[in-house]
Order: structure tokens, then sequence, then C-alpha cells
């Protein structure tokens, strides 16, 4: 089985819609590392010295590779990335070797054969 590494960048304020969205299209758990900073195109504004940017939230998705696609496109629509410049970005990268998902694969597995009903 192939895997994909779903890397969402998001205003923290997304991130619940990010995970539901996520796992309503297959994806089986999710990583989450709060409080991280970036700035896009526009730079972020300041006021008295202080950044007035809100917090950022990286999220990491490990998901079977035929459903990876569908899981991105519904992040991206959940979390309104294409139509409010500045909310977030997401992207996939392959993934060579994972241990550890025993549970996540039967799972994986189980929606598969129902797919292919």
């Amino acid at each position: 089985m192939k895997f994909k590494l779903i890397i969402v960048m998001a205003q923290d304020t997304l991130t619940d819609a990010a995970i539901e969205a996520a796992r309503g299209k297959g994806a089986t758990g999710c990583t989450v590392i709060t409080s991280a900073r970036g700035e896009g195109l526009m730079p972020a504004k300041s006021f008295l010295g202080l950044t007035v940017a809100g917090q950022r939230d990286i999220l990491l998705f490990l998901v079977e590779e035929h459903h990876s696609r569908v899981i991105l496109e519904a992040i991206a629509s959940a979390c309104r990335f294409e139509e409010d410049p500045g909310t977030g970005v997401a992207f996939q990268v392959d993934i060579e070797d994972a241990i550890g998902l025993s549970g996540q694969i039967k799972s994986i597995q189980k929606d598969i054969s129902k797919e292919d009903l």
C-alpha cells in the first residue's frame, strides 16, 4: 500500500474545518503542530513593533495514495484556500515507506473493499 503526506498550513481558526473535511473523505488521523508563523505574498502588518497576524497551524495527514487527491481538494474547499487569499496552503508529497500504521491500514482496506462493491 502506498501513502502520501498531505501538509496543510492554515490559520488556526480553520484547523477543525480541515480535519473534518479530511476525515469525511477517508483520512484516518492527523497530527497538528500549533502556533506556527508564516508570511505570504503580503507581509504581516505590525502595530508598535508587534506583528498583527493570526496564528497558523500545520496539519499532517498520512493518507492512502488513492484517497489523497480527494482529501486534498476537500481540505482546500472547506478552508477556502483559493477564494480567500492568505488563509493557507495545502500540498502532498510521496512517502517512500512508513511503519506503525497497521490499525489505519485495516480501516483503509475495509473502505477500499466497500468502494469495489
